[in-house]
This record gives C-alpha cells, structure tokens and sequence, in this order.
C-alpha cells in the first residue's frame, strides 16, 4: 500500500498527541508517528526538524483544543454558578478513567517543563478564571476572585478523585464543586 503523501498539521498533530498519552511522551518518535498517520518518517522530519519540535508543536495544539473548547463551554452556559459548574464539569469529562487522568499527568509534566508550554497553561488559567468569574458576578456574596477559587477546588477534586477513583470523575467533581459553591456564596 503506498504511503499518503499528504496530510494536515491538525491531523499529524493531534495523532502525535494520542500518542503521547496513549504510551507516554518518550514513546512520541518520528517512526511512531510515521506508523500512525500513514506518512513517511523522512517527510514528518523535513515538516517538524526534531523530535522536539514535534513534541512542543502537539502539546501547543493541545493546548489549542483546550481553549476552544473552554470558550464554547464558557459561551455556551449560563453566566450563573450553575453555568460555572457545568462548565468545569464539561471539562472534566475530558479525563476519562484514571489511567487516562494518569497518562494525563505526564503529559503535564512535559508543560511544565517548556517555558513557552507553561505559559499557554498559564493563559488558560487567567481565561478559565475570567470566565468563571462572569458566572459570579451577578452574585450576591460571591467574593472576588471566585473563578479562580472554583477554578482551583476543581483541579483539587480531580487530584483528590485520582487517589479513590469511585465512580466517574465528572461526579465527583460535580459533588465537591456544588459543596464549594454553597460553603463560598453563604449569606
């Protein structure tokens, strides 16, 4: 069969992020991602010069994808504290079981370990907290700063889930963040 000699940045890109979280970052080669796209190893190099550059190029679409999808949540969900629930909620969804959440956790180590990757998680947080915020600013009680509270018990529940993982993660998470919300807008 002959090898594809096409194939988009999004496609290759999002393949050797599947990869990374299938069997671990150092499992991300060229000859790994020229098996899974179908694409030869030498036009993957010529395209992403290193192994590097290949591994920063899938976290940066990542990181990509998470954004969007955080905005479409955020526009799509009332401005409300429910609206902010659903919202982490929804993206809570995306860890899957917890092998994923592991692999997950690898996976975060490599931005973690890049400057410019750290900066795009950096980001996000301060748009995840503005958009959490607009869901409380028509609150009464809510204080200041309440997205990036919420924002912050969430990423402690889904830490938390990881060491008793009962159930799907969206549940747990919903359950903490709901007793968070309640305890944080008391009158």
């Amino acid at each position: 069969m002959p090898r594809k000699k096409t194939l988009p940045d999004a496609e290759v890109l999002a393949a050797a992020h599947r990869l990374i979280h299938e069997r671990g970052p150092e499992a991300l080669t060229f000859e790994a991602l020229s098996r899974a796209t179908g694409l030869s190893a030498s036009t993957l190099v010529q395209r992403f010069k290193s192994k590097a550059a290949l591994k920063r190029a899938a976290l940066l679409h990542a990181w990509d994808g998470l954004d969007a999808r955080t905005a479409a949540l955020s526009r799509d969900l009332p401005k409300t504290p429910e609206g902010a629930i659903a919202l982490l909620v929804g993206l809570s969804g995306d860890y899957g079981d917890i092998e994923q959440y592991a692999e997950g956790l690898l996976v975060l180590r490599e931005d973690l370990r890049d400057p410019q990757l750290r900066a795009r998680g950096g980001a996000w947080k301060a748009a995840l907290s503005a958009a959490l915020d607009a869901c409380f600013a028509d609150t009464p009680g809510a204080p200041k700063g309440a997205g990036l509270l919420l924002a912050t018990q969430w990423q402690g529940a889904l830490l938390w889930w990881s060491f008793a993982p009962e159930g799907p993660v969206a549940g747990y998470v919903e359950a903490s963040l709901r007793d968070f919300v309640g305890a944080l807008i008391r009158n």
